[in-house]
């Protein structure tokens, strides 16, 4: 039954996911404005006469909102309702690569396709077994709208959670369900699903170290003292490769937040509020607001730092909304 169903799912390999999708604005300084505050990006090529788009804002301009695409193509649908089917009926984005072949710049109209380019085997991670789903994106541009301007490939896994009895670890069963039996087995109660684990790398790993003896550390570029956030292999600055770290004092204000209703996801209970915390020594990191109900975080709150146990393995920064401000 694994084998077919790998034969169904390679069948949806180079159908169209979106085709002949259009950019609902063309590229425009404000958007581009708005993600340069919150990315804390203040490079000069994005401002003035002559301006550009930042490159990783590629996806940007060709987003739908709520209301979708309608050029939409029901192949990559029918692919995800197949795995749903079979079992695999949890979703993670796991990666996304793009490549950039010329800057965009205001005025351009974005016109792009989307492929299904390839559909993995079978494949076990530490969050259950599944499928890895790749799409690629061909972005274009120019007066004719032929001009490719980049690519965009993202990559999820459909799976179904470890631990959980999905549709494609019962097949035995089935096989079996007409056989004599004493009695029906007695339903286990479901153990919470485990939050996903954070990619831990050779670059971050002394930010999760720091984390698990609840200090939150912040790299120091060891040459122009530039403070940086996410951790990164090099300074955005000055492009050192040297570094020291400092300590976070905890102390925050919630420089902007969304809410998260969808997609549900196992570990995770919507409607919760995400927030882009700008610390109290300039930079900014994503976590969980806690404190306040969802809907009562706002713009400029100040919260502080904690340190919240999710499993036996896994514990995560997370910053709660200061007593004096919290609503009665």
């Amino acid at each position: 039954m694994v084998e077919d169903l790998s034969v169904r799912l390679k069948a949806y390999e180079g159908r169209a996911a979106v085709h002949g999708g259009r950019g609902k604005d063309p590229v425009n300084s404000p958007m581009i404005r708005h993600w340069c505050e919150a990315m804390g990006d203040t490079n000069p090529a994005y401002t003035g006469p002559g301006a550009i788009a930042p490159p990783t804002m590629l996806q940007v301009w060709t987003m739908g909102g709520l209301s979708g695409h309608e050029t939409r193509a029901p192949a990559y649908g029918e692919l995800l309702a197949l795995l749903d089917g079979a079992g695999y009926t949890s979703v993670v984005a796991t990666d996304c690569e793009q490549e950039y072949l010329r800057a965009l710049r205001p005025g351009d109209e974005i016109t792009f396709d989307s492929v299904i380019e390839s559909v993995s085997e079978r494949k076990t991670t530490r969050l259950g077994t599944g499928y890895f789903v790749t799409t690629r994106m061909d972005v274009r541009a120019g007066e004719e709208g032929d001009e490719l301007v980049g690519t965009h490939r993202f990559r999820i896994l459909k799976y179904a959670p470890a631990g959980a009895s999905g549709n494609h670890e019962s097949r035995e069963h089935e096989s079996r369900e007409h056989e004599p039996r004493e009695r029906e087995p007695r339903p286990q109660p479901r153990e919470r699903p485990r939050r996903p684990r954070p990619v831990v790398n050779r670059d971050n790993a002394g930010f999760w170290e720091g984390v698990a003896r609840h200090r939150l550390l912040i790299q120091r570029c060891a040459d122009c003292a530039t403070l940086r956030l996410p951790w990164l292999p090099g300074c955005n600055a000055c492009g050192s490769p040297e570094w020291d770290t400092v300590e976070a004092c905890g102390e925050g204000v919630v420089y902007s937040y969304v809410v998260m209703h969808h997609p549900p996801f196992p570990a995770f209970d919507p409607p919760y509020a995400v927030g882009l915390i700008e610390l109290a020594e300039g930079v900014r990191m994503v976590s969980n607001v806690i404190g306040v109900p969802y809907d009562k975080v706002r713009i400029g709150m100040p919260v502080r730092l904690e340190f919240v146990r999710c499993d036996e393995e896994l514990e995560l920064p997370v910053f709660r909304v200061e007593e004096e401000v919290a609503p009665v």
